[in-house]
């Protein structure tokens, strides 16, 4: 299988990482079926949320699947006065991903990475390599370390 961008811009950086595929069902992107087809537990699947502050930036929210995004939280953490989900239809011009694919990793620009807190005490993390069907699995703190990311509460 081809490497993503992803993929690629990790290894050329040394980062440690493993790549996981799986089929795709497109009537089902959620993390929670991602979980079951991996075979890896809920807490360890993490999904990447473009969202827009009141400025007109834009930022990652990277969550893991048990946790709905609380958007006062990530605009705390930004320091912006509040955000929104980005519009699906802008999701592939903005970042070059589709929605089920997107990372934090390779994005056409290099957004700011909201990490929850909930990776802290996980070995690993699994996020999506960028496109439908592929997951990366790799340590919060090379994914923060990799992406400049900050660690936030997602409360």
């Amino acid at each position: 299988m081809s490497k993503t961008n992803a993929e690629r811009l990790l290894k050329q950086s040394n980062v440690s990482f493993e790549s996981i595929s799986y089929p795709v069902d497109l009537s089902d992107l959620s993390a929670q079926a991602v979980s079951e087809k991996i075979k890896f537990p809920l807490s360890s699947v993490f999904k990447t949320l473009v969202l827009e502050d009141d400025q007109k930036n834009y930022l990652f929210a990277v969550i893991s699947g048990e946790e709905e995004v609380n958007l006062k939280a990530v605009a705390r953490a930004s320091s912006a006065k509040k955000v929104s989900l980005v519009p699906m239809k802008v999701l592939e011009s903005l970042t070059g991903y589709v929605r089920g694919g997107v990372s934090p990793v390779g994005a056409k620009k290099a957004f700011p990475v909201f990490l929850s807190d909930r990776a802290v005490d996980q070995p690993y993390i699994i996020i999506s390599a960028g496109k439908r069907g592929q997951q990366i699995k790799l340590s919060p703190d090379d994914l923060l370390e990799f992406t400049s990311g900050i660690l936030y509460r997602n409360r």
